[in-house]
């Protein structure tokens, strides 16, 4: 069954493009124009994947992603305009999966958008359910609980711990991760893991500044505690 695509965005040019290119591989790809018009459609159908720019009329992106949030975990990846604070776009308080900073190459976006998908097919079939400490991790279907009470993840956000979980103790560089995360060559800033891990130990940990899974080694990368 073809993918579902929701793409936002108020430039006619711009969907016009991405809608032709994507529909060629399959996609099946609704368009919205503004805020507004975007959760009308979010609520009506089922999308697997949102493109969502975050200069919109009538509601900004950053709104209409905290809307998404509110019922659902869809990937979602932002457009942006250079100079945009990506610590906000892929922060606890929006939880968006990726982005592309304007103009961008539609391979890239192609690219990104087959990476999260082929990430929720490698977990589709894990029954495994990974105890550490007071945190259970269920990977088949990507939920964490901590002394009982749910934890809300971006997709990000768990397939980082997922990682970490199932390899306790291994270091892993901001570089390794982005390959074995985003599954492509990233061409973004690095600084993108670092904000994903900050906001997932916020989420994760008692205390961020004292961490009890997600360690630190200064100079080389991060690791999870031994279980």
């Amino acid at each position: 069954m073809p993918k579902r695509l929701l793409l936002v965005d108020d430039e006619p040019a711009i969907i016009k493009g991405l809608k032709f290119s994507l529909e060629r591989d399959g996609y099946e790809i609704d368009a919205a124009y503004d805020g507004e018009e975007a959760i009308q459609m979010f609520n009506e159908r089922q999308y697997d994947l949102v493109v969502l720019d975050v200069m919109l009329p009538k509601l900004d992106g950053l709104t209409v992603l905290q809307r998404i949030r509110e019922k659902s975990t869809v990937p979602v990846i932002m457009l942006t305009a250079k100079g945009e604070d990506m610590d906000r776009i892929l922060g606890l308080e929006y939880g968006a999966d990726d982005y592309l900073t304007k103009p961008f190459n539609i391979l890239e976006l192609k690219a990104r958008i087959k990476a999260v998908f082929r990430r929720a097919g490698n977990t589709q079939n894990d029954q495994q359910v990974v105890q550490v400490k007071n945190m259970t991790i269920n990977l088949a279907n990507r939920s964490v609980t901590i002394d009982g009470k749910d934890v809300s993840l971006t997709a990000k956000e768990f397939d980082l711990l997922h990682l970490f979980a199932t390899n306790p103790g291994k270091v892993y560089s901001r570089e390794n991760l982005l390959e074995i995360i985003w599954k492509y060559d990233y061409l973004g800033d690095v600084r993108t893991v670092d904000v994903h891990i900050r906001r997932l130990r916020e989420k994760i940990e008692r205390n961020p500044s004292q961490p009890e899974f997600i360690f630190t080694k200064w100079g080389v990368g991060y690791y999870f505690a031994n279980k």
